[in-house]
């Protein structure tokens, strides 16, 4: 028997005799404002690991029965009712497990969610379409009404934008991966410090984005690419819900719009992508852009400063977890590391405590060579943030809001 069989069978012996892993702390961040109406809530993002992906060559280290879909969803919809979020990002939900699990489930615990799949979907007849993954959010009713919801697919803005450039169409449009954003306002109810708003500022306007990069290490500029789309699209979506919340005449600034962006971006905290999306703005001779000719078709993307050779984008935004508190979020036999984040609009939002990491000690004690794992149904641990929202001018209601999609 081999080295890495022998390891493997430990393992697997470990497995099945592996005490539960301890409680995640939770780790507080700062105080609820006492003096003024605030909007508190709390947001989980989580990769779930879809079925088709959880195969025996991907984590020959689990058992079959571990990595059945039938043993794990059980275990991620008890994760997902434990924590009670009122706002859930999903990422590699299959179609048929959103309508027919997710969904319906969720729904009886005072939750509605929207869906989207992968743009394969499109080209597939409907017996396999119901197999293909996508992003999904949810959100609890009682805090958060759904004005409109908007599907970002990454192909088809590759191929509106590639203005000449093969790379863009060659590398980024062959791409299938999407982002999925919806536009909440918020209900009486989710303003829950114990000071009422003015009725005019109840219901505030809150854009929530899910979004699945792509996983290639070798496509470092298809990632930022793709994320400078994501954000270019998120600016337009602002712009319209801003637009037509504002009197006539006012002008609409995406920076002020109170934005919560999750996702797997599958990017370390050292890429262009999240320094793009923490300094709003990235060299155009960035390295993760491989000196590939993207630089005419991302000016129609993002705007461009020839005196600073940078792109940029509106929001100000922070993540909410760092290797400081997460050292990583994906947990597999050969790659460890912080890769899925909740970003939020610093300026209107503050966040007052996370879910910390599972215990490293107990990984070390059980030899836990990577996850799925007997008590920990994905590869991917979820995140789980607890903010606080500030009101940002008098709204106008529902009434106020032009669905556009």
């Amino acid at each position: 028997m081999n080295r890495f069989l022998t390891v493997v069978f430990i393992f697997l012996v470990r497995l099945v005799t592996a005490p539960l892993p301890p409680m995640r702390p939770w780790v507080p961040l700062g105080h609820p404002d006492r003096n003024r109406p605030t909007c508190i809530f709390t947001v989980m993002c989580y990769n779930v690991l879809c079925d088709k992906y959880a195969t025996r060559q991907m984590y020959g280290y689990c058992p079959s029965w571990v990595l059945k879909w039938e043993y794990r969803r059980k275990s991620i919809l008890e994760e997902i009712r434990h924590y009670s979020a009122d706002i859930i990002s999903l990422q590699e939900v299959e179609t048929e497990q959103f309508y027919n699990y997710f969904l319906p489930e969720l729904k009886r615990d005072g939750y509605d969610g929207i869906f989207s799949p992968k743009s394969r979907a499109k080209t597939m007849a409907e017996s396999d379409r119901r197999y293909v993954d996508g992003c999904a959010i949810f959100y609890r009713t009682a805090k958060f009404s759904l004005v409109y919801d908007h599907l970002i697919e990454f192909n088809q803005l590759a191929l509106a934008n590639a203005e000449g450039s093969d790379d863009m169409l060659n590398r980024v449009m062959t791409k299938d991966n999407i982002g999925l954003a919806a536009l909440l306002e918020t209900k009486e109810a989710a303003w829950s410090n114990g000071i009422r708003p003015d009725p005019s500022q109840i219901h505030q306007p809150l854009l929530v984005c899910t979004a699945h990069i792509h996983w290639d290490p070798q496509y470092c500029d298809v990632k930022l690419v793709q994320t400078m789309m994501l954000m270019n699209e998120l600016k337009q979506l602002t712009q319209d819900a801003v637009g037509h919340s504002f009197r006539p005449g006012h002008k609409a600034d995406p920076s002020h719009t109170q934005l919560l962006l999750c996702g797997d971006f599958n990017s370390l905290l050292d890429s262009g992508v999240i320094e793009f999306l923490n300094s709003s703005r990235i060299a155009a001779n960035h390295p993760d852009f491989k000196e590939l000719g993207y630089k005419s078709c991302l000016q129609k993307i993002a705007p461009f400063s020839d005196k600073t050779n940078e792109f940029t984008h509106p929001f100000r935004l922070a993540t909410a977890y760092t290797t400081d508190v997460m050292p990583y979020s994906n947990y597999t036999y050969d790659f460890k590391g912080l890769i899925d984040y909740i970003f939020y609009s610093k300026n209107t939002m503050v966040p007052l405590g996370l879910l910390g990491p599972v215990d490293a000690e107990w990984f070390r004690e059980n030899k836990v060579l990577g996850c799925p794992h007997r008590d920990i149904p994905s590869d991917h641990f979820s995140l789980l943030v607890e903010l606080e929202m500030s009101p940002t001018y008098s709204g106008l209601g529902s009434n106020g809001f032009i669905p556009r999609r």
